[in-house]
């Protein structure tokens, strides 16, 4: 089964105040759109996200390469409307539909809703919680009635459809719909309750965010990863250790450039991601990897952390060798890594060692790397 979501920011939030719309103020130190797509790209089984901006925020998005940009409608239900037929040529099975605004939802949530979905056989379902409160009418600042709360849930999104009965049941559709829950239903379709979560926040007013922030800020999470890589000198002239080439009497020998730091390092992210190392993302089978620069290695494994909501908090690299000296190149290295990665030189550590003459390290046979990487969410 293919999954595809589309995530509504068309809206311009004007309750929550700002000198921008919402969806494009910080959240916890992170863009609300950018916050939000990164629960769904961090998914590797959603297979397409789709991105519905108002029409004038069409260039505000840089993000990642999965994540498609459509510009809205006048209203919600055009705008989901729009995103659903940027999918239409697709071979998406199903679709989760979410607003923006709730930036607090988390690739467990997701993942919990689509079970959740399996398991009742459902082609349309929604998280929601039961109303616990009580429920008045009024007029004028005073209590006119009370409404009685049995049977009412306050909805939640990311609501689940099948892909082709909820494009149906857009087109089909004529006018305004409260969510897409309403436009289901009104093509007959019925449509599960799954258990809500109250951390499943929407922020509508200023106040929001920092009830947001407090929600993001009590869920850290915190990542560490290890990477280790050896290559082996040969013929040549000059080698390159964490981005910095250094004139030397013989090369280290690889499929790429043989950058043993840069190597430990982006193995020490993708491991901290669970995702594997650097030949499951450039298999060496390939060759349009023969001589690359491990820059494009550590680049996309930084760019991975940043779609799973993490950011990197420290880079510690160790280069084991007996020559060429590190010391004098190690603020070059640092400034490189940090570059590269996209963060704070004050973050990346490179250090060197010898071996005490001892092994292929102590017979200047190669050179090896060790590394630890941190991650904690953004």
């Amino acid at each position: 089964m293919t999954d595809a979501a589309i995530i509504v920011a068309a809206g311009r939030g004007t309750r929550a105040g700002g000198a921008r719309p919402k969806q494009w103020q910080p959240v916890a130190g992170q863009r609300m759109t950018d916050r939000t797509v990164a629960a769904f790209t961090a998914l590797e089984h959603i297979a397409r996200v789709v991105l519905v901006l108002h029409p004038e925020d069409m260039e505000l998005y840089t993000g990642s390469g999965r994540v498609t940009t459509v510009a809205g409608g006048a209203t919600r239900a055009q705008s989901v409307r729009n995103g659903l037929e940027a999918l239409a040529d697709s071979d998406v099975d199903r679709v989760l539909i979410h607003d923006v605004a709730r930036a607090c939802v988390t690739p467990a949530m997701i993942t919990g809703i689509l079970g959740a979905t399996v398991r009742r056989g459902a082609r349309a379902a929604a998280p929601a919680l039961p109303v616990t409160d009580a429920l008045w009418q009024g007029e004028d600042g005073r209590v006119t009635g009370t409404r009685d709360r049995t049977g009412l849930y306050r909805a939640q999104t990311p609501q689940v459809f099948d892909f082709a009965a909820i494009l149906a049941a857009h087109r089909a559709h004529d006018g305004q719909a409260a969510d897409d829950v309403a436009v289901a239903r009104a093509a007959g379709l019925q449509v599960e309750i799954l258990p809500g979560d109250e951390n499943n926040l929407k922020i509508t007013t200023a106040a929001d965010f920092a009830r947001a922030e407090k929600i993001i800020r009590g869920r850290m999470d915190i990542r560490t990863g290890t990477g280790f890589d050896v290559h082996r000198f040969g013929p040549g002239d000059r080698i390159t250790l964490c981005g910095v080439d250094i004139p030397h009497d013989r090369a280290l020998q690889g499929h790429s450039d043989a950058d043993v730091g840069m190597h430990a390092l982006s193995d020490a992210i993708y491991g901290a991601l669970g995702m594997g190392d650097i030949g499951h993302h450039f298999p060496p089978s390939d060759p349009q990897w023969k001589g690359a620069a491990s820059d494009v290695f550590l680049s996309h494994a930084a760019g991975l952390v940043q779609n799973a909501g993490f950011v990197i908090a420290n880079m510690d690299v160790t280069l084991i060798c007996e020559r060429p000296r590190v010391g004098p190149h190690a603020g070059e290295m640092r400034a490189a890594l940090a570059r590269i990665a996209g963060v704070d030189a004050g973050r990346v550590s490179v250090k060197a060692t010898t071996t005490e003459g001892l092994g292929f390290a102590g017979r200047a046979e190669g050179i090896a790397a060790q590394a630890v990487v941190t991650l904690v969410t953004s």
